[in-house]
């Protein structure tokens, strides 16, 4: 376990101090990411860090509140057929972009064609399914024009679905749904949302860009609600090692780390109380088993051998201890409407577990005679790391043994996309509070099935809940295809998320919630 190099001896007084003085000027906010984001074209991100700062340059029709409720966006109010298939949404009058042109429906029919298009390679595009077409037009057996989504005129825009969608006002929120500046895009190309070039939307419009470095994004002076955003200027500061940001929040360089090392929480509880935040968390860490043909991993009875030997409660109490559950459903409890299913074991002592692993394993030909080569790949981090290593001792009275590879996060999941692993660290947050968003990943040809887990069984369970208009029902067929994919050992589900933030004390407006959401717009600092 590594440990800081400051002075745990430090007075408490100081410390408290020094965050209370940590903006150099009250109207900057100074906020280290997870990462580098891969592009800030909402079409081209996968990534909760790119989120923070796409979420405050863009507003979809709906957006989020500060503590994650959804409020109207650039729709100032909606209309829903008794069906529940046809969404007529009003547009603000004074909705603008930062150059000052006006937000028209007709930019949200260009969005919505763009990103359902191949050669964008929208990770994401499967969210957009629900419109009518979406799936045809994605996958090249319809044209765009015939995307359920038509421009009544500047300021109406009507979206008809497939079939009801519960959750669909909920998908809104999501940078997928955001409009995109036509002019813009059509004049620049893919280089549209460069510094120098890109036209948002939202509260905030981006300034400079310096690769690995830094983002600055001002205020937006068009944005519809400018007048109540107390921020002139946000700083994005892509820190992908928790302990790196730690010390800088310490230091008074941010005033918000997304995510704390765990092997600090109880230093921080007991000397930073007021700026650590922990709080429940819509969201599942997982690994990733590659059932590629040719990769041990695809023989299901290795997956669940793996599975079996995991002592998820070492992992949750011993390794990280901020909270965290262990994980033996995918979908995490607490998501509307539904029941997890859990995996078949649970019920076993290790030692059984443990026994019955051993016999799977020697099925598939392995064993300490004839070890396992697994290459497991996880994003940089102290506590992915420390995951890996336990997971790893846990998996070698197998006969398993294990290389770890390590990237930055970018690299990382494009390795996962190509299925460049045999095993790989993920973790998903729900884009919305429905089991779907979940289980989707586990759905044949979805981009963000890492693992090109495949079962026909439970693709038409999930069609089959997709046309269920009832939620109970629906959420009863959804986790009968998700004890399918348990017993089957899809995926190796770990722990369920809390959030974890350093937020300095003097910031009003940070409120936590569920999804760990968290606009610039609704943050200020005490005056």
């Amino acid at each position: 376990m590594s440990k800081l190099r400051f002075p745990l001896s430090l007075p408490v007084l100081t410390l408290t101090a020094s965050l209370t003085a940590l903006p150099l000027q009250a109207d900057t906010l100074r906020i280290a990411i997870m990462g580098e984001p891969a592009s800030l074209d909402p079409h081209k991100i996968s990534g909760t860090w790119e989120n923070d700062v796409v979420g405050d340059l863009f507003e979809g029709l709906i957006t989020e509140a500060a503590d994650g409720e959804r409020i109207p966006g650039v729709a100032e109010s909606w209309e829903i057929s008794e069906d529940g298939t046809v969404y007529t949404f009003q547009l603000r009058q004074d909705a603008r972009w930062s150059d000052g042109e006006p937000v028209t429906a007709e930019d949200f029919v260009f969005a919505f064609r763009r990103i359902l298009t191949p050669a964008t390679a929208a990770d994401y595009a499967y969210l957009i399914y629900p419109v009518q077409n979406a799936e045809a037009i994605y996958t090249g057996e319809a044209e765009p024009e015939t995307l359920g989504i038509e421009a009544l005129d500047d300021h109406t825009l009507q979206i008809t679905l497939e079939r009801s969608t519960p959750y669909f006002l909920d998908q809104l929120s999501h940078y997928t749904a955001y409009p995109v500046p036509r002019h813009v895009v059509e004049e620049h190309g893919d280089r549209w949302s460069r510094p120098g070039s890109m036209v948002s939307n939202g509260p905030f419009k981006l300034q400079r860009w310096q690769s690995q470095t830094r983002i600055e994004a001002i205020r937006n002076e068009h944005f519809h609600d400018a007048d109540n955003v107390a921020l002139d200027q946000v700083v994005y500061f892509p820190i992908e090692e928790r302990n790196t940001a730690l010390n800088r929040f310490r230091a008074g360089e941010i005033d918000v780390a997304r995510e704390f090392p765990t092997q600090q929480y109880r230093w921080l509880r007991d000397n930073l109380p007021d700026a650590t935040h922990t709080a429940p968390f819509l969201g599942i860490y997982y690994y990733v088993l590659n059932s590629r043909e040719g990769h041990p991993t695809a023989d299901p009875r290795v997956r669940k051998a793996l599975s079996l030997a995991v002592r998820r409660e070492v992992i949750t109490e011993q390794i990280l201890g901020t909270g965290e559950e262990p994980a033996y459903s995918f979908v995490p409890p607490g998501v509307s409407h539904y029941e997890p299913a859990i995996v078949p074991f649970v019920d076993m002592s290790q030692e059984e577990r443990l026994e019955r692993a051993r016999e799977l394993m020697s099925e598939a030909g392995y064993g300490p005679d004839n070890p396992l080569q697994l290459r497991l790949r996880y994003n940089t981090s102290e506590d992915h790391r420390q995951v890996a290593i336990a997971i790893g001792a846990m998996w070698e009275p197998l006969g398993v043994e294990v290389d770890l590879f390590n990237s930055e996060i970018a690299v990382h999941y494009a390795d996962l996309r190509q299925g460049d692993f045999d095993v790989g660290r993920a973790g998903w947050i729900g884009d919305y509070n429905d089991a779907q968003n979940f289980l989707s990943l586990l759905e044949s040809g979805v981009a963000n099935n890492y693992g090109a887990y495949s079962n026909e069984e439970f693709d038409a369970l999930m069609r089959e809940a997709a046309e269920t208009q009832d939620l109970d029902r629906r959420g009863e067929i959804m986790a009968e295809a998700e004890r399918l994919a348990l017993e089957d050992s899809a995926t190796l589900p770990i722990f369920y998320y809390v959030s974890r933030n350093l937020v300095n004390p003097t910031l009003q407006g940070w409120e936590n919630n569920i999804e760990d959401i968290h606009r610039s717009r609704w943050v200020s600092f005490e005056e």
